[in-house]
């Protein structure tokens, strides 16, 4: 019997995980549509700013695999969107051929700054610990 009530727990303990997630990812989509950014090109834009912080610094998109939560066919038309929109740009690696590097743009960087005080705005409101 207690075996049934700790898998039962945890399974709560999952699905709350996942819907803290959906509401979160849903809220950040709102608050940034007016941008013409969603959730996971934001989150794209926030790790390119992080890993590569200098204007031209560029990322290995490899190292974005696994890092948002797309696949890596979607990440790449995920980057190929934020390319059209002047926010990324792309580029062979000159070693390995079938590396691609990405970076952001001036105006991919600005944008991010703008916007990045009202993603975590959402973050500090949906995951917020309650009082108790």
């Amino acid at each position: 019997m207690a075996v049934e009530t700790a898998e039962a727990r945890l399974e709560e303990r999952w699905r709350d995980i996942l819907s803290v997630h959906a509401r979160t990812m849903c809220e950040i989509d709102r608050a940034l549509h007016p941008y013409g950014l969603g959730a996971s090109d934001f989150e794209v834009l926030d790790i390119l700013a992080a890993e590569s912080p200098g204007e031209g610094d560029q990322c290995r998109v490899q190292n974005l695999v696994g890092r948002v939560h797309l696949s890596q066919s979607a990440l790449s038309r995920l980057i190929g969107r934020l390319e059209k929109d002047g926010l990324v740009e792309r580029s062979v690696c000159a070693e390995d051929r079938r590396g691609v590097w990405v970076a952001l743009t001036r105006k991919g960087r600005e944008l991010h700054a703008e916007v990045l005080p009202l993603q975590r705005s959402v973050l500090g409101r949906m995951l917020e610990e309650p009082a108790g």
